[in-house]
């Protein structure tokens, strides 16, 4: 076996693939993730770009980074399409594949507001082209060059892209970004209201205007489109919190913040995110389709995001 270049006459070709693609896997997977909002499907993208650069002749790459950002981020596009067509026939909301993240991600404030359950949204109002430019751009700030050749496009027709995706998410984005110490505050309120059935805390901790979106993926019962107004959510709320067998709730990282986990006999059944504005729950994110929460459980514990 012959040595790899440029990286001393020990290191073979397989070896120096491995190295390689180890050193930038984090990045990969964040890159994935943020343009797909699936973890799963992220996955998929980062096991076929293993199977190219596995391929790839290393002395003509000059910047591995750029090649694998390059051949991720089409590989993204490619999976979008499914996506697409999986979310047409897709019974009530959409929300993202919720990810476990370990809490390091929250003091990096950019990263975490970038895989935050609300910004995802935001970006599954894009464009596949334009959701790729701004993740590319605004979260890993890739030069107009290497996103242009990532998404075949001209560095011109690039700059338009980045440009008009920043006015869309600008307009759509959470309006107040807080701490982590300020969520984590109004989370452990929130938690404790509903654990103790305090209904006057409970109320206090919803901001009037507060939207309930939940994901039930037609496996598990959630409701059909979103429900607005601290009334109607606490009364949704109050419907599904159970009653009966061994319950379990508790706060867990997720998407770079603290977030509401329900564990009933032992099996995870629900995940709540929660978008927090002015001291109160201002948007409540609901995951019950066991096909999201499988990854939460998964071995290899919480995933380290890296820009």
């Amino acid at each position: 076996m012959r040595a790899a270049p440029g990286y001393g006459p020990e290191v073979t070709d397989a070896e120096a693939h491995a190295e390689t693609y180890a050193t930038y896997r984090n990045l990969l997977f964040t890159v994935a993730y943020e343009v797909l909002g699936s973890a799963a499907d992220a996955e998929d993208v980062l096991q076929e770009t293993w199977l190219r650069w596995a391929e790839v002749d290393l002395a003509e790459v000059r910047d591995p980074r750029a090649y694998l950002v390059r051949v991720v981020t089409r590989q993204s596009l490619n999976r979008l399409r499914t996506l697409a067509r999986r979310k047409e026939s897709y019974v009530g909301p959409w929300l993202p594949e919720p990810l476990l993240t370990v809490p390091d991600v929250a003091e990096d404030v950019e990263l975490a507001d970038s895989v935050s359950t609300a910004m995802l949204l935001v970006l599954e109002t894009l464009t596949p082209t334009e959701r790729a430019v701004f993740v590319l751009r605004e979260v890993f700030d890739v030069p107009y060059d290497e996103i242009a050749a990532a998404v075949d496009r001209s560095p011109a027709a690039v700059r338009q892209v980045a440009h008009r995706a920043r006015g869309h998410v600008a307009a759509r984005r959470p309006r107040v970004s807080v701490s982590r110490a300020e969520q984590q505050a109004v989370v452990d309120r929130f938690l404790a209201a509903a654990a103790t059935g305090d209904l006057a805390s409970l109320v206090e901790a919803l901001a009037p205007d507060v939207v309930l979106t939940s994901d039930g993926g037609g496996l598990r019962s959630a409701a059909l489109r979103p429900i607005t107004g601290r009334d109607k959510v606490l009364r949704f709320l109050l419907g599904v919190l159970p009653t009966e067998g061994d319950v379990r709730m508790d706060t867990v990282d997720l998407n770079g913040a603290p977030a509401w986990r329900f564990v009933i006999d032992g099996v995870l059944d629900t995940v709540a995110t929660l978008l927090v504005e002015d001291g109160a729950v201002s948007g409540i994110y609901v995951v019950r389709n066991p096909e999201k929460l499988a990854r939460l459980g998964h071995p290899d514990g919480p995933v380290v995001l890296a820009r």
